[in-house]
């Protein structure tokens, strides 16, 4: 039975850490590995991207387009993923799905902003389902499949002139 204070890594496992700086002898000493001088040489080191007083060439490209900070970011799912549920039987799609119950399902991973109900693969199953928005294929699908589809989007408010 070891002790715990016997206890020790494997032997070759772990490496004493190189002191630099520590005169002649260690092999490390005088200038510690960094040279002669210079910027570099010194602590405090923030030069990525500069060019010497140039304009870096970062800054000298043309920028383009535009992030809106404000839009907002969707869980989008399939009917394939939906269809892969329910016949694995995570989803019973005689109850009404959300975006609860399929983060649930594990259909998907967060909720992000809202789902979104995209069109891609084969809906044959009759669901009840509500979204934040569902793209045309979708509500034709869900509806020709017999089922209910709910968007929580608000509507768009017309602007007056």
């Amino acid at each position: 039975m070891t002790k715990l204070n016997e206890i020790a890594p494997r032997e070759g496992s772990t490496k004493n850490r190189m002191r630099v700086g520590r005169g002649p002898g260690s092999g490390k000493g005088k200038t510690a590995g960094r040279g002669v001088k210079g910027q570099k040489a010194r602590s405090g080191v923030a030069i990525a991207g500069f060019e010497g007083g140039q304009m870096p060439l970062h800054m000298r490209m043309p920028k383009r387009g535009f992030n809106n900070p404000f839009a907002k970011e969707f869980a989008e799912v399939n009917f394939w993923r939906i269809e892969q549920a329910i016949a694995a039987g995570k989803l019973d799609a005689s109850k009404a799905i959300d975006a609860d119950v399929l983060l649930k399902a594990g259909v998907i991973r967060r909720k992000k902003d809202g789902v979104s109900l995209l069109g891609k693969g084969e809906l044959t199953s009759k669901i009840e389902i509500t979204v934040y928005r569902a793209s045309e294929a979708a509500r034709a699908a869900v509806e020709k499949a017999g089922g209910k589809l709910t968007v929580t989007r608000p509507a768009k408010v017309e602007a007056e002139a």
